[in-house]
């Protein structure tokens, strides 16, 4: 399809180009997984009983590979992962290569998931279709060490040396990045361990973007706080010379924000309504466009209405649809209809692809499952999506 660049065109609503690479098998299944998915108390019964069937060894991870791991992960390693990204780049659409093991907390296990991340820049080095390299901080250091720092308690020398680890490894991938022309994004997490991540990527923007857009930090615009955050970190940037990188998402973790500030009892840093996080989302898109030859901008967003907004800004403003410091960003296995029909009109998008293990990647499947239940309409509009596909495909027959 010749790339038009032009939001007219483009229709989110276009099934034919959203499921083009799925067969009528792969459509089934989504359908009866998406089923699932909107089941709330399916989920929460599930979760824990598949949880226990793994830990003790129950011969369930085919039936987990073939069905939820299948829909949202591209494969076990990266070399798995070849042929889900040769796919989406068949529909123009490129990939974020993202090592999904969670809840590891061992020296161990940070360092090994620092070397499988620096193994993602060396691919991406010589893949065109992999666009950016991500990691989460938590996968590099411990969180309860995050959190001592967030609260401005006084490391021992053990922990001072071990956050000088956590600082080493970041700097690291930062750094291969750098030399190999890659853009990292860096996860955001909890709001009581987020001001040490924001540090963190702040200081590698600093040292890493003086040239160009290299490194990322990710804002959550769910949180009252964080257009004031974008804003404040590029009047910084500005001073000090260097690209900011932002990744722009409403955010994962409202409902135990919302929970934790009410136990501890402190104000919810959560925007009271969700039409406050989508005023400062859409408000975040306009001030990146408005100093895009300072900001490289990640929208990552399975919103239609945002996504509009920002095609049309791009246009309006008579941006090129490929210029490189704009990208459009979706889950794998979630909202094709946008990433497909953005990329068919000429659009940069890029797909999260989790991957790993599928025993140790099963915590980020039944997080992003919670995820779903609670994101309004969402599940209801991917079934939606999907029985049009099956009823256009039907009556071509």
């Amino acid at each position: 399809m010749v790339a038009t660049g032009n939001p007219t065109k483009l229709d989110f609503n276009n099934t034919e180009i959203a499921f083009r690479s799925k067969s009528d098998k792969d459509l089934e299944k989504a359908y009866w997984l998406f089923k699932m998915v909107a089941n709330t108390t399916l989920i929460k019964v599930g979760t824990p009983l598949t949880n226990f069937a793994l830990n003790i060894g129950l011969p369930i991870q085919g039936i987990i590979r073939n069905t939820i791991y299948k829909q949202f992960c591209g494969g076990e390693s990266i070399e798995g992962c070849k042929k889900a990204i040769a796919e989406l780049g068949e529909g123009n659409v490129t990939t974020i290569l993202d090592y999904s093991v969670e809840g590891e907390e061992s020296e161990e296990s940070f360092d090994k998931t620092c070397m499988e991340i620096l193994q993602t820049v060396v691919f991406a080095k010589q893949n065109p279709l992999i666009s950016f390299c991500v990691f989460k901080p938590t996968g590099l250091g411990r969180f309860d060490l995050f959190a001592k720092l967030d609260k401005k308690e006084s490391l021992s020398s053990t922990e001072r040396l071990e956050f000088d680890k956590v600082y080493e490894r970041v700097n690291s991938i930062c750094q291969a990045c750098s030399e190999a022309g890659i853009k990292v994004l860096i996860d955001a997490e909890h709001s009581w361990i987020q001001d040490t991540i924001d540090d963190l990527a702040r200081e590698m923007m600093e040292k890493y973007n003086k040239q160009e857009v290299i490194v990322y930090n990710t804002y959550q615009l769910y949180r009252s706080d964080k257009l004031a955050s974008l804003k404040a970190d590029f009047a910084y940037a500005q001073t000090q010379n260097f690209y900011l990188g932002a990744k722009i998402v409403r955010g994962a973790y409202m409902e135990i924000e919302r929970e934790r500030a009410l136990e501890k009892n402190y104000p919810s840093p959560i925007q009271a309504t969700k039409v406050d996080s989508d005023k400062d989302y859409d408000e975040a898109i306009r001030f990146s466009l408005d100093h895009l030859n300072r900001i490289g901008l990640m929208a990552g967003t399975h919103n239609e209405d945002s996504s509009r907004l920002l095609a049309d800004e791009i246009i309006s403003r008579n941006i090129s649809p490929k210029n490189k410091h704009v990208f459009f960003a979706q889950l794998l296995g979630m909202s094709d209809n946008l990433s497909f029909n953005l990329a068919a009109a000429g659009f940069n998008v890029a797909k999260y692809m989790p991957y790993g293990p599928v025993k140790a990647v099963m915590p980020y499947l039944f997080r992003r499952a919670q995820e779903n239940t609670s994101v309004g309409g969402q599940t209801s509009r991917e079934l939606s999506l999907i029985i049009k596909e099956k009823t256009r495909r039907k009556n071509q027959k």
